[in-house]
């Protein structure tokens, strides 16, 4: 006996039926499933929703660390950052200072720094550079922070590189790789991007990594392809840093193109017998700032590391109407990185090849002593010991006053100034006036008038003693170098005999 529902039953159906597909429906169209003005109030403000509706990070699935290209070329991607640190000489503070320096690279180079831990060793450990131990520490206060990088205060190995990433899981890069990241930031010449270049690529060169394919051989030799090899050729990761060689080798020739014009203006310089003032000093130390409060050269100014990497060359003049040139370099720092000493050498030279050097030092800063022996050893490094040095403490305006006497006392040829209100800059230009070469001809001609250049010349190249304009020519007492003089000669009175 088959039975039936009845029409009640097959009313019920339905609404229920009809019910479920209104509900599927609603869920369908999100304004019909919740409203702000229907349900806003009843519900609030309903995180929930809001947290459900946006990007949200998955943790675990970056690839960074893994097996994902042939052979992996780094990239700095720095944003939110731990700096390591190992302590092993001088004092506590000794080390605190360089952390704190080299947090400000980290902020300079875009990064956000969250944390700063400190090792006591006696050396680096030859692994994992804190030691293995202290590396699973590292790890929890990455995690706990939630960092993306490790900075260490160093220079590691390719092997220190690989073995603290694997206790860590996170990117770790060191001093040099940060500095020379800074360096391609700011560059912004053809020549100083060129050099940034050739030292990544020195750096680079050891710390090339591969997987897979990258320590597979290529294909021998043979006609037919196929099964005619004869023998393993070079694997994938050598082919890559035969070609990084060739690239530094194309490098170094452009580079030394470039050397040449600049060493054709400054033996221009040379042959007109212009003197040049080489300003030198540690990085932020307002090197670009006094060079536009004597020349108004309107260098790029800014509070930050390596701001200004390209050497600018500005004409100048002394109190007493010597010109002279004064070239602003690149700024040093503690531990520079031999590849950036050896890449910008040739910018450098400007520092060995001036008359005088202007050595400026941060009188603000904690420890103006290191920055004075760290600029002095990079000077050494280029051959310009020889070179006179007057030793300027620029930000005498922030300065402690027992800095600036304990400077003053220790530095004999130093002088206290302040870039940003000009304290002190009359009597700095008085004393880049007598410690320029003097010419060693002293002179009285008298010029004819038909010969004002030769009077130009005077102003222009030597020193005007006196000037007398009789009825027969110019009466000048000057101090010229012996080219000049020779050209004075026919002009010199004979004496009465």
């Amino acid at each position: 006996m088959t039975s039936s529902s009845s029409p009640s039953q097959d009313t019920t159906r339905f609404a229920h039926s009809h019910a479920e597909g209104l509900r599927a429906d609603a869920l369908m169209e999100e304004d019909v499933a919740w409203s702000l003005e229907i349900d806003g109030e009843r519900d609030g403000d309903q995180f929930d929703r809001s947290e459900r509706a946006a990007l949200r990070r998955v943790a675990g699935l970056s690839t960074e660390l893994e097996d994902v290209t042939e052979v992996e070329y780094r990239q700095l991607r720095l944003e939110r950052v731990v700096l390591v640190g190992v302590w092993t000489s001088g004092t506590a503070q000794d080390a605190e200072n360089s952390l704190a320096e080299l947090a400000a690279l980290a902020e300079t180079a875009g990064a956000l720094v969250l944390d700063g831990v400190i090792q006591r060793r006696d050396k680096p450990d030859a692994a994992t550079y804190i030691g293995s131990g202290k590396a699973e520490e590292l790890r929890d206060i990455v995690l706990d922070s939630g960092a993306d990088t490790v900075i260490c205060d160093g220079e590691l190995s390719p092997g220190q590189l690989i073995h603290l990433e694997d206790v860590v899981k996170v990117k770790v890069i060191d001093r040099t790789a940060l500095i020379l990241d800074i360096f391609a930031q700011h560059a912004k010449s053809r020549e100083g991007k060129a050099q940034v270049a050739l030292a990544q690529m020195q750096y680079m060169l050891p710390r090339l990594r591969g997987w897979g394919q990258s320590l597979s051989r290529q294909m021998g030799g043979g006609k037919g392809g196929g099964l005619a090899t004869r023998g393993p050729g070079e694997t994938k990761i050598e082919t890559d840093r035969r070609r990084i060689r060739e690239k530094m080798a194309k490098m170094r020739r452009e580079i030394a193109e470039m050397k040449t014009g600049r060493e054709i203006k400054r033996q221009e310089r040379k042959r007109n017998k212009v003197p040049s003032v080489a300003i030198a000093g540690y990085t932020n130390a307002g090197k670009s700032s006094l060079l536009n409060r004597l020349t108004g050269a309107g260098v790029l100014v800014e509070n930050a590391l390596f701001a200004t990497l390209d050497p600018t060359v500005r004409r100048a003049e002394t109190p007493s109407g010597r010109l002279y040139t004064l070239a602003d370099t690149v700024g040093f720092v503690r531990h520079l990185p031999h590849h950036l000493v050896e890449a910008f050498r040739s910018t450098m030279e400007e520092v060995g090849d001036s008359d005088l050097i202007l050595h400026v030092v941060d009188g603000s800063h904690p420890n103006p002593e290191e920055q004075l022996a760290a600029v002095r050893e990079v000077i050494r490094d280029v051959g310009a010991t020889d070179v006179p040095e007057i030793v300027v403490i620029n930000k005498a305006d922030a300065a402690d006053p027992l800095t600036l006497q304990r400077l003053l006392r220790v530095e004999p040829r130093s002088l206290a100034v302040s870039a940003r209100t000009g304290r002190g800059i009359p009597e700095l230009l008085a004393l880049i006036d007598s410690e320029l070469p003097h010419p060693s001809v002293e002179i009285e001609a008298l010029v004819p008038y038909t010969h004002g250049k030769l009077v130009a010349r005077a102003h222009d190249e030597g020193e005007v003693i006196s000037e007398e304009h009789t009825p027969e020519g110019t009466l000048l007492k000057v101090r010229v170098h012996e080219e000049l003089a020779a050209e004075f000669a026919p002009y010199v009175p004979t004496p009465a005999g």
